[in-house]
């Protein structure tokens, strides 16, 4: 998602934020996952760069709530629980349903052809390493087809917490697969121009991953058969 707004010089960067960008993409990509710890040393040595900046940037990573200090081990990505993840899901079903109804109204015909094309690509992807960049570049095209600012900076914020929920549940092939059928679902309601129909078909969509999502964290904590 863009958002620029009245060609404003960009302001200068605090020291540590290309840290702090590399770490929230490694968080992003999985390569950090919830639960794992931030040593400054090895982070410094994997991003080439000195403590200081590191140490800044987990810093900025836990005033965004991605991080904790866990005592004896320290900086650790946040492990979100049940109530946070329901939560995080009841935000993502208001804001992408207003963001699909919107750009019902709004999109314009190269905006919808672009969502296709790109939902191509996704099923061309299939369970792979690109699937998952290709969603988030569906889901922000659709934003920037809402054109409401105001929704797309609410979306961003939340989107930092969405990062640390774990892998995407696109690397489940069963999903992978109704993720593409509910996209194709909600490409259809946009061409019609049908608002009520565009959220109804993203909120599904929401809910649809938020089930798979539920079911893999309750396998997450059941205790074993031998406890």
């Amino acid at each position: 998602m863009t958002d620029t707004e009245d060609n404003q010089p960009a302001p200068a960067q605090p020291q540590g934020n290309a840290a702090y960008r590399q770490i929230l993409e490694q968080i992003r990509q999985g390569a950090l996952l919830p639960g794992d710890r931030l040593r400054e040393t090895e982070l410094a040595e994997r991003l080439g760069v000195s403590r200081t900046p590191v140490r800044e940037a987990i810093r900025q990573l836990e005033a965004d709530g991605l991080v904790q200090h866990v005592p004896r081990h320290g900086a650790t990505v946040r492990v979100l629980d049940y109530a946070e993840i329901m939560e995080l899901y009841d935000m993502r079903v208001v804001l992408e349903g207003t963001a699909a109804r919107l750009a019902a109204r709004a999109a314009s015909d190269v905006e919808i052809d672009e969502l296709e094309a790109i939902n191509a690509e996704l099923a061309a992807a299939g369970t792979g390493p690109d699937a998952a960049r290709l969603n988030r570049l569906f889901h922000g095209t659709l934003f920037d087809a809402a054109k409401n600012r105001f929704l797309s900076r609410s979306m961003q914020t939340l989107q930092k917490s969405l990062m640390i929920l774990g892998p995407s549940m696109l690397s489940d092939e069963t999903r992978a697969e109704a993720a593409l059928a509910e996209h194709r679902v909600l490409l259809t309601a946009l061409k019609a121009r049908d608002g009520a129909a565009a959220e109804a078909a993203m909120r599904a969509h929401i809910e649809a991953s938020q089930r798979l999502r539920v079911r893999a964290l309750r396998d997450r904590d059941r205790p074993s058969d031998d406890i």
